[in-house]
């Protein structure tokens, strides 16, 4: 038994307590992150694994959304309980309920994923800082994604995260067209935009290298991402990486502010979501307040 003092959580809006939660998952047999009537999601299936446990209908927020098919290894999400329903994770025993809320949670994904068992995993609960909002209070995201330029190194182990590439790929094209797009950029021609949100965003990275195994591997990092956005970029870039059009390309692809025929996303399996940065505690809630203002203008 643990006998470890309990984290004193956060009281926030109405009595409620915010609880974080950071999560792990195989993006391949569900439709996406985000509720979708009658598809297997990501966000439908944690959802309903909580109402097993606090018995009433629950919304997450998450701090970043995620396509059909793209992974995760450092999604984080929140959540409001009652502060009698965290206490009564720990069930009358003496356990942190951060504790049990991870136990009892993994056991409820379990049940509700059935054959997906352990496509989901919860890596950590805890109360979150005052203030602390999962998707606006975040400073930038990053993603991962893997190209495998040429049969040589089309290992099937390896499919199902791995775009396989037909012709092999310049890595200093790839940096040096990706260079050009970095800053706070206009970036409609690479996003899909949702009705009354802005497509502006700072672009902090934008790199490729190769991996020890011959693999290209793209970090693509963010304040935030639009729609599409980073498979988009990833789509763009292997143009220039074939030597098919100049590094300058995607600048003028960017300046061009439109979508068309050669607006092309790559495929969503080798994309992971790998991590999001927040603030100091004693920050986060200015940082949300200043991420709000900025998505409705």
């Amino acid at each position: 038994m643990n006998h470890q003092k309990p984290a004193a959580p956060v009281l926030g809006g109405g009595g409620f307590l915010r609880i974080r939660l950071d999560l792990s998952y195989d993006g391949g047999p569900f439709s996406g992150w985000a509720l979708q009537p009658g598809r297997r999601t990501v966000q439908g299936a944690l959802e309903e694994a909580l109402e097993l446990l606090v018995r009433r209908p629950l919304r997450v927020t998450v701090a970043g959304r995620t396509d059909a098919g793209v992974h995760a290894r450092g999604q984080v999400v929140h959540l409001d309980l009652a502060e009698s329903e965290w206490h009564g994770m720990a069930r009358g025993q003496e356990l942190d309920p951060a504790v049990a809320m991870t136990r009892r949670l993994g056991g409820a994904l379990n049940r509700v994923l059935g054959d997906l068992t352990g496509a989901v995993q919860v890596r950590r609960i805890t109360p979150a800082p005052p203030g602390f909002d999962a998707r606006f209070s975040a400073l930038w995201r990053r993603y991962s994604y893997r190209i495998a330029d040429g049969p040589a190194l089309w290992d099937p182990l390896e499919r199902a995260f791995t775009l396989w590439h037909k012709s092999p790929l310049d890595v200093s094209l790839l940096n040096e067209g990706g260079s050009k797009l970095l800053g706070l950029q206009n970036f409609l021609s690479f996003c899909k935009p949702r009705e009354g949100a802005t497509t502006i965003r700072e672009l902090q990275r934008f790199e490729f290298a190769r991996a020890e195994d011959g693999a290209i591997v793209a970090t693509v990092q963010a304040d935030a991402f639009c729609h599409n956005m980073v498979r988009a970029l990833i789509g763009s870039a292997l143009y220039v990486g074939e030597g098919a059009v100049e590094p300058g390309w995607l600048y003028e692809r960017l300046l061009a502010q439109k979508r068309d025929a050669k607006s092309v996303l790559a495929a969503p399996h080798p994309l992971v979501f790998e991590e999001v940065a927040y603030p100091s505690d004693s920050d986060l809630l200015a940082r949300a307040e200043l991420t709000r203002a900025r998505r409705e203008h």
